[in-house]
């Protein structure tokens, strides 16, 4: 019986020190029998507690590159992670505008989990005008949610967000005060659903890209944007609650969990 593996086509920064960004995104779409391809954005100069230089990359090589592994395989989701300027926000905009058909997975990288700026005005509009409107699954943390809609409170944030183009909005809710973490789901200008998950101790170093990438691939892999939203967040909590600490700053996710406990 011949393998086959659903192809997504992840736009990531590169962290050379291997918690978050494409590494992320390939551990992520290994773990769900996906075939990861990529268009690296950015380059980066980061350890586990910080970024310290974004490198973006040419608008056109990035077209260029994807526009080849389009040519040549059949890619059933796209998603977007770190894009660091808003030229390259205007390229991926540029892919995503002759291939509709095909889902989009949207992690806006902000900042960076030590807290340095990965974005700028020129930036968050690009993203806001270009990109939201062609997102299916749409996943900021509660800061990132609240910079690009404008607003403070949340629900309303989802509900901002939606207008603007998105499908779905996922906001997750780790970087708020409450006990446990609560991630809302918006879709039809409503709240579809809170999902809540125990409060782990850690911090962690590309759990974002974890999530975005776990709901690609179970996108890619048939599930709708609601069964994936669900699935991969609980794939991105066994995989934050096996974290472990490579360096001297925050936990990685163990996104192998499954290879290591024999399942």
């Amino acid at each position: 019986m011949p393998i086959t593996r659903p192809v997504v086509l992840c736009f990531s920064g590169h962290d050379p020190s291997g918690g978050a960004g494409v590494q992320a995104d390939i551990e992520t779409l290994v773990s769900h029998r996906c075939h990861a391809a990529s268009v690296i954005t950015a380059l980066t100069e980061q350890d586990t507690r910080n970024v310290k230089k974004l490198l973006p990359q040419r608008p056109e090589d990035i077209i260029s590159q994807a526009n080849t592994v389009l040519a040549d395989l059949d890619v059933k989701a796209f998603k977007i992670g770190l894009i660091g300027h808003h030229e390259t926000a205007i390229a991926i905009h540029t892919i995503l505008q002759e291939h509709p058909q095909v889902p989009v997975v949207l992690d806006p990288v902000l900042a960076a989990g030590g807290g340095a700026a990965m974005s700028d005005r020129p930036l968050l509009d690009a993203i806001v005008d270009l990109l939201l409107p062609r997102t299916t699954v749409l996943t900021p943390n509660s800061q990132e949610a609240r910079k690009l809609a404008g607003l403070d409170d949340l629900d309303r944030c989802g509900l901002a967000l939606l207008d603007k183009g998105c499908r779905y909005v996922l906001i997750t809710g780790a970087h708020e005060t409450t006990p446990t973490v609560s991630n809302r789901l918006y879709h039809e200008q409503r709240c579809l659903e809170t999902y809540h998950w125990d409060r782990l101790p850690a911090s962690y170093h590309g759990s974002g890209c974890t999530l975005a990438a776990s709901i690609a691939g179970l996108i890619a892999q048939g599930l709708t944007p609601v069964q994936a939203v669900a699935e991969a967040q609980e794939y991105t909590w066994n995989a934050l609650h096996g974290g472990y600490l490579p360096g001297k700053g925050q936990h990685n996710p163990d996104r192998l969990f499954w290879m290591e406990a024999g399942v």
